[in-house]
This record gives structure tokens, sequence and C-alpha cells, in this order.
């Protein structure tokens, strides 16, 4: 403390002193010139005249505080920490606040602890909020269930921020005793509590925020977010590779209080990693939102809600974790210090990431013998020729699904593909206990002209998902991901014709950016060849299994109807009182 107090006062040297520098001032919400001292990773001081050690004189560059994503599954990204950090860091993010929620419905706690020790020494600081949802329903088959206990193991870590996004709002709702134990476990720490509640509002919205609920990632409309705002949620802007609601939300940025916005990115793909949490302060600032206030958005409020002091602007006793401007129009770094230290310059890392011993994980895809007369779908006592079918149609760049009304093809008492109005076999495979669960149905809009397109990442329970023309084709599908132990493959005439192993858990491959960034094009380019007509098929089928988004969704268990909350006979279309679309 003693070096601190000097430095600021002019008596000692700093480490680094950043002159000439405009400061945004997220605290102040102007920009000032000054120089900056740095001690021991700490700014000391803001003012004239300071020396140090090392100076870097940016001649009117503006400095900001580096950027927080407040909210990430990180496996998303298909890539270990320590090659996510390579890319997001040089882009101004030296904080993120990551959900292992992917890896835990594998792997339970196990994939928290790995998460956990694969971000020690990383030049990006890594925060924790514990899965609220493992799984995410009981309509599927996950690796583990996570209870209010488990997670009493880990919530008095210092790396834990508290619980994850609370996806089950109905079980809050309707207090339900596994719910409400977790809420209570983090109000009981003093920890926060995300949400998860598309279209809640009213009286219900109150409830959820009365429980300790105090943030919200799935707005998509501005009066859904300014009711929420109302009634005290940090509303979580998110623009991630398929969730896309930052130009929705826009106008709340322009006209409202924005000192409970923040930015996240939810879910990424590889490539949509290299502008990050800069990327929308940009076309925030574009769009006509102040600049001073959009930073704030990406620093400041972030560490305010979770409570990381000292963190997200630039004054004296913050963290001096910041970022080098060329101009407040771009927001491409030219310079990221953290802790006092340049780590990356120009884009680039300048900074070497430890290397790490080839991680322990035990295999993850754990099927039953297989074999092609499995992917069968029994005709129901249909004749050879057609039949009618309840099958799930994929919308372009949406989550959701619609439940319509389809011909499939009937050929020796059972149903198969019928390419000609693009109506494919859908196959959820569970790939954790072994337990030979195959939940079988229809989708639309795929496009499939030959062979089958499987990944093992399927949202939330992460089974094995195959999508095909053909039975063989589909088996040879599988076959290929439990022998990589996990991964997205394309087969065309009983051959891989693309493939990506994700070795670790069947979510993350232990290659390299580049590697991933790659083969990802390639399996696009590879469905595109058998006849696939969605610009990212692997990201659209991923989402297919589950059943919290509407409308029909397939699991393990079965062809699941989120209106009715039960699964459905998908021959049983003749005596259905609802209004599907028949196509």
């Amino acid at each position: 403390m003693t070096n601190i107090i000097n430095v600021a006062r002019g008596i000692e040297k700093a480490d680094l002193v950043i002159k000439n520098a405009n400061i945004v001032n997220v605290l102040s919400e102007e920009i000032h010139k000054g120089d900056i001292a740095i001690s021991n990773g700490i700014i000391a001081g803001i003012g004239e005249n300071y020396s140090g050690e090392k100076e870097i004189d940016i001649k009117g560059a503006y400095v900001t505080p580096s950027f927080i994503d407040g909210h990430v599954h990180l496996e998303s990204s298909m890539l270990l920490p320590g090659e996510f950090a390579k890319i997001v860091v040089p882009a101004g993010t030296t904080t993120v606040i990551i959900d292992p929620h992917e890896i835990s419905n594998v792997l339970g706690l196990h994939g928290i602890s790995f998460m956990h020790e694969a971000v020690k020494n990383l030049p990006i600081d890594v925060y924790t909020m514990l899965p609220s949802c493992v799984p995410a329903t009981p309509f599927e088959t996950s690796g583990f269930d996570l209870n209010s206990y488990d997670l009493s193991l880990l919530i008095d870590k210092p790396w834990v921020l508290g619980i994850a996004e609370m996806m089950n709002f109905p079980g809050v709702l309707n207090l339900d005793k596994n719910v409400i134990s977790k809420l209570e476990l983090a109000k009981s720490m003093n920890k926060c509590i995300d949400g998860h509640a598309p279209y809640l509002h009213g009286k219900d919205l109150c409830a959820y925020i009365a429980s300790g609920v105090k943030s919200d990632h799935e707005c998509t409309t501005p009066e859904e977010a300014e009711e929420k705002l109302r009634l005290g949620m940090y509303i979580m802007i998110r623009e991630g590779t398929a969730a896309k609601d930052l130009e929705a939300l826009i106008p709340v940025l322009k006209t409202c209080n924005t000192r409970k916005c923040i930015f996240v990115t939810d879910d990424r793909h590889p490539a949509d990693l290299k502008e990050h949490i800069n990327g929308m302060v940009r076309r925030a600032v574009k769009a006509g939102v102040n600049p001073i206030k959009a930073v704030q958005v990406a620093s400041l409020n972030t560490a305010e809600y979770f409570g990381l002091k000292n963190l997200g602007a630039v004054a004296p006793g913050y963290k001096a974790d910041m970022l080098i401007l060329p101009d407040l129009e771009g927001f491409k770094p030219d310079i990221v210090i953290k802790n006092g230290n340049i780590i990356a310059q120009n884009g680039e890392l300048t900074v070497s990431i430890p290397d790490t011993e080839a991680f322990s994980m035990r295999g993850s895809v754990n099927v039953r013998w297989i074999t092609p007369e499995d992917f069968r779908i029994n005709s129901n006592g249909a004749k050879n020729g057609t039949a009618k079918v309840r099958a799930l149609e994929v919308i372009p760049n949406q989550l959701i699904t619609k439940s319509v009304i389809s011909e499939v093809k009937i050929q020796d008492g059972n149903a198969v593909s019928n390419i000609e109005n693009n109506t494919l076999k859908i196959c959820v495979i569970e790939r954790h206990r072994a337990t030979g669960n195959i939940g079988k149905g229809f989708v639309k809009g795929f496009n499939l002209k030959c062979g089958a397109i499987a990944s093992t990442v399927a949202h939330d329970s992460h089974n094995m998902i195959v999508i095909g023309t053909n039975d063989y084709d589909m088996y040879t599908a599988a076959v290929a991901l439990i022998k990589c132990q996990g991964g997205k493959v394309v087969v065309r005439d009983g051959e891989i014709i693309s493939e990506l192993p994700l070795p670790i858990a069947g979510l993350m491959s232990d290659r390299d950016f580049d590697f991933v960034v790659q083969k990802c094009n390639e399996l696009n380019k590879a469905a595109h060849s058998i006849g696939c007509t969605l610009e990212d098929p692997f990201m659209t089928m991923g989402f297919l299994s589950l059943p919290v988004i509407p409308e029909l969704k397939v699991t393990d268990k079965g062809v699941f109807d989120t209106n009715k909350l039960d699964f459905v006979d998908i021959f049983n279309v003749q005596t259905n009182a609802e209004k599907i679309k028949i196509s």
C-alpha cells in the first residue's frame, strides 16, 4: 500500500505510465485528458506529469476499461479455454463469466472442475456461474443431474459468482423444491442468480424477480427489455452465432437508462470470435448509441452486477485492465493491457499461453451397440406408398421450429425419408449411459438429397443427433462419432466425407483455432454438397433436441411437443385438434 500511495502522489516512479491519453471515463461519463500511472497492476493515479520505469506516449489516443463478457458458454466455441483466450484477448476482452452448462450436462461436477483447471494461468480472468438446470428438463437423458447439494460443494469458491441462468422459471413460479433450494443456496451466500425467462411478464415476472433472479439474456424486443428494466433486472443484450438480439435492442440503449444493461455473447462458434464484445460496442455506436455509454455497458455495468470490485473503469484503485484505441468508431484496440502488462498489440497476443499437458478426460460417448436396423421407424401399420406424419420444420436463423404435417414414404412396413418433399429422418441417440434410447421423427428444412449429418453437440443434454436420407448412412455417421468420441460428421454413400472430432466431452476440440475453423468450414461445404440449403446446418441441428424451445423437438425419449409439454405419436395426425399447417 505504501508504494501505491507514493506513486499516486508522484513521490515514486510508477511501473508504467500511459501519457497523453484521452480517458473514456465510465464513472463520470465524460472524456478527459491525463496521464495514467500504474503500479503493481493497479491504477495508482490519473493526472499530469507522472513518470514511470516505462512510459508510453499514446499522443491523444483513447483509453477505455477493457471489456467483459457477462455470459458465455465457452464450450460452444468448440475450443479449449487457452485457444479461446488467444482469439478474444486481442479484441479487448480480458474477463469472461462462463456458464459451463454444456459440459456439466455431460460430465457433471467433473466438467465444472475441468473448466476451472483449464482456465488457470491464462491472460484472461474467467469466473464461473454454476449451472442451475442440469438437466434442463426431465424429457431427455443427460449425463448428470446436479442438485443443490452438488452446487453447495462449489458455491463458496472465490471463482464462483453465483447460479447461472435459471431456465426453469415454471419451477420457480410453482415452488419446485429442487429449484427453490438452488435459489436459496445462492442467496444464503449473497451471490448472483442469472435468469432465462423469454416472454415472461406481469405478475409472473414480478414473482420470478422477487425470488432473487436479477438478470435476463432472452429479451428480443424493446418492450420486453423495458418491462424487465422497470422491475430492476439487468438486461444482458446477447449477440451469439444463432441468437442475435443487439439490433432489436438498440432502441433500449438509445432511450433508456443503460446502467443495467450488459453485453454478452452466450453461444458463439469460433469463426465469430475474432470480433467479440468490441464488435457489439462498435455496432451500437454506429447505430447511434453514445460511445461512453456503450463502453460502460461493456465494462463497468457488468463488473458492478457481478460484484467484481475495482474492475471496469479507468480510475485510481481499479485494476489496470485497459484498452488503447485509435478512435471511438472501430473499437479495434491497438494495445490491450491486463494487470498493468501489455498482453496484446495490433490484433496479436504478445504473451504466451502456457502449454497444457493432455487433459485427463474420460470417454463421454457411451452408446449401446447399434445396427442400421435401429434407425428404422415402424410405419404403424401403414402400407407401402406414403403416409402423413407430424414433423419438425426448421425456420432459418431461428431456434424455434414449427409443427407441420408432411408425407413420408412407406417401404416394407417402415417410414423412410421423402427426399422429394424435403422430409428427412431425424434420430437422437442417448450417449451418456448406454440406455439404448433412440428418439425418432422427421424434420423438414435441411434439403439433403443423399447421405447424413450427425453431431454430439445437441443442446442441452448433448446426446447424439443424426439427420439423413437413409438408414445406412445415418448408422455410418453415428458409428464415426462413437469412434472419435464425439464431434461432427458428414457421410455420403457409406463414406465419411468430412469430420471434426470433439473428444473433450463430445463438445470441444483439443486442436488449435485455425484447425477448428477450417474443419467447420469443410463440414458446412460437405453438407451443402449433399444438398443442404441451410447456411450453418450443424448450428440449426444442435437445437432440434432442446425441449424448452417451441414448437416440436426430438429427444432420446421421443418427439416432444412443447405446447402440450408431452411426447406425441408422429403418426397420430388425424385426431389432432390443433391447427397445424399442412405442407
